[in-house]
């Protein structure tokens, strides 16, 4: 801290030694932060990732804590986020935690009161929504300049489990795996946006193989669902983890009265905005994006911004929360519980052959 209470370099320990660990590693010191050391299940595997930080490796979350972060990053698998997370929290550490922020909403409304009465910093990655397009298509939304939304239609497709062989841990993970995964990112993406909730959907799942490489799967590998938002938009999802070609392909189109916009996150330059003269596409331009688009445009124009960008650019809004800054856009704990909210409603239609659902508010 400095002399007027203000935190100066954060202090940050990163939980879990895999690729996301990595990369949030990354974005921390983008952020200018002091690491002070990596956890994980064995001391080994911290050490493998730590080592070419030059930074301490620890083989538990009790020994991390021990080293004093102002902010712990939790990046294991699913199924230990909500418990790690409410260690730390009970330590009265803020929390970056990975998604899905719990198995269960109720575990997830848990943790979200937790933070609130212990006053930490909490935040989930919903990086996608650090795009300085993805800002640039909600401040035209927000200014009226698409009309009302009428319409919606969103996908994300990856490929990454196409084949019988493919087979990860995440098939075993609870009741929902490609939703859970991806889909919810493409949900907030498509809520924070618009600036509306989804109200009720209607969702069919299909699991293509019953066992991958000998293991049996427990869950989805495609999702299609039908919405329904609380202003009268209604609109289609589509989330696959075996589609050919695509490897990340986010994308989502919204259909104004006045004229439409679409943003695709492997070409994150670019916002397509289209009107019944034709379709301009807007290239990223600090100069000529509106404030909040223009501040997370770091690179100049004609050098290209991606995904890591995009990450340091949430792990960077948070810390500014740290200092007590309440940037715009940040997603908190309150973002986890709506994804989980979604994604139950998802698992309760499609084990009802579609049906209708109401999302809770």
């Amino acid at each position: 801290m400095t002399s007027n209470g203000t935190m100066a370099v954060p202090r940050v320990g990163i939980i879990g030694a895999g690729f996301m660990g990595e990369v949030h590693a990354r974005a921390a010191r983008a952020a200018g932060a002091e690491i002070v050391g990596i956890a994980s299940r064995t001391l080994a595997s911290a050490q493998a990732t730590a080592a070419p930080l030059g930074v301490p490796a620890f083989a538990s979350l009790d020994d991390l804590l021990a080293a004093k972060p102002d902010v712990v990053h939790v990046c294991t698998p699913n199924d230990t986020h909500a418990a790690i997370s409410a260690q730390v929290v009970a330590a009265g550490v803020a929390v970056v935690c990975e998604k899905p922020l719990a198995a269960s909403s109720a575990d997830a409304r848990a943790l979200v009161d937790a933070a609130a009465e212990a006053g930490v910093v909490n935040t989930v990655p919903f990086v996608y929504r650090f795009h300085p397009m993805v800002r640039e298509a909600r401040a035209l939304v927000q200014q009226g300049a698409i009309g009302t939304v009428l319409s919606v239609q969103a996908s994300y497709l990856q490929d990454w489990m196409l084949l019988q062989t493919d087979a990860n841990w995440r098939m075993s993970d609870g009741s929902s795996r490609a939703f859970a995964d991806i889909g919810s990112h493409l949900c907030d993406l498509v809520e924070f946006v618009t600036g509306d909730r989804i109200v009720r959907l209607s969702a069919r799942t299909r699991t293509v193989y019953a066992e991958r490489a000998g293991l049996p799967v427990q869950n989805e590998d495609i999702a299609a669902v039908m919405v329904e938002f609380a202003g009268g938009t209604i609109g289609t999802l589509l989330v696959s983890q075996m589609a050919a070609g695509r490897k990340n392909a986010l994308e989502f189109e919204l259909h104004g009265a006045e004229q439409s916009v679409r943003f695709e996150q492997e070409k994150p330059e670019q916002l397509h905005v289209g009107s019944r003269a034709g379709t301009m596409v807007r290239h990223r331009d600090a100069s000529q994006l509106t404030p909040d688009a223009a501040r997370l445009s770091v690179v100049p124009s004609g050098h290209p911004m991606g995904y890591q960008d995009a990450f340091n650019g949430f792990v960077r809004d948070t810390y500014s929360a740290l200092r007590g800054v309440a940037p715009e856009g940040l997603p908190t704990f309150a973002d986890g519980l709506r994804a989980a909210v979604i994604t139950e409603a998802v698992v309760a239609s499609a084990g009802q052959a579609g049906a209708w659902v109401a999302v809770e508010s």
